[in-house]
């Protein structure tokens, strides 16, 4: 029982999606020849390409049944981390946008974390003019650490699902980080320094400048979205956990909670 199914061709769908979206990420070393003047195309190009993949893949998400209950919720949670995204906007690294979806991906499953991952950062970038050739990138991440989070063991719950989500959260929050610095790395410093992209430069060179640029620029802003998540989880997370399958039994996502217990015979009839 899911929010949103993933029938097969759904799922060859995510499958593709990955593999687009890390070529799209990762091309500055995949490149081997090229010049500076064709870096100025890159971005542009990559990012219509990766927001075609990813309207194919809602269509296709949505396609495999997604119901008007799902519409709902998926709405209403994403009008809440479009909210809560300017609180923060990333000032000294505090992020507030991934509690949402780190929890409504955790409870309702990964097809609608997906989804939501994308239709959040969508929201959130037309409320608040950060629309770009970035966004695709961002909708794509967003998905993707959503989307994990409903891949996590199912069967986790209490005081132990909660640190599953905090470890899960610092490093999600991490690799967020790292691939939107992919996106931007390229065109941030000028040629010539040890932080720099080298077109056409072997991968394991480039590599090694990616990370030197990740420790000095980007370090401190993904211990902020890390810390800001967990603790979010930890002082939240269990009420909103405990709404959302509250919401999620009603509409018949999950299976509803357990009354707990057996039921017990009468007191005026001996047991046994």
């Amino acid at each position: 029982m899911t929010a949103v199914p993933l029938p097969a061709r759904t799922l060859v769908a995510l499958a593709v999606t990955g593999v687009v979206g890390l070529v799209v990420f990762l091309w500055p070393l995949l490149l081997t020849e090229t010049t500076s003047a064709d870096l100025a195309h890159v971005p542009v190009i990559l990012g219509v390409v990766l927001l075609l993949v990813l309207v194919v893949l809602l269509v296709a998400v949505t396609d495999g049944g997604i119901d008007v209950k799902a519409v709902a919720l998926l709405g209403l949670l994403s009008a809440v981390g479009a909210v809560l995204r300017p609180l923060a906007a990333g000032t000294a690294g505090i992020e507030t946008v991934f509690l949402p979806l780190v929890l409504g991906g955790r409870v309702l499953g990964p097809g609608f974390g997906f989804v939501l991952g994308s239709t959040t950062l969508f929201a959130s970038a037309l409320l608040t003019g950060g629309v770009g050739p970035w966004l695709p990138y961002q909708m794509l991440a967003a998905s993707w650490l959503a989307m994990g989070a409903g891949l996590l063991p199912r069967r986790v719950r209490g005081r132990a699902e909660i640190a599953l989500l905090v470890g899960y959260a610092v490093v999600a929050s991490f690799a967020f980080g790292l691939a939107m610095n992919f996106a931007f790395w390229p065109f941030q410093l000028g040629l010539g320094t040890e932080l720099s992209f080298v077109a056409g430069a072997p991968a394991g060179e480039n590599l090694h400048r990616f990370l030197l640029y990740s420790l000095a620029t980007s370090l401190v802003w993904e211990i902020g979205r890390a810390t800001t998540t967990a603790l979010g989880i930890v002082l939240v997370g269990r009420p909103v956990l405990s709404t959302l399958r509250r919401g999620a039994a009603r509409a018949g996502f999950v299976p509803p909670a357990p009354t707990g217990g057996a039921a017990r015979p009468p007191r005026d009839v001996p047991a046994g």
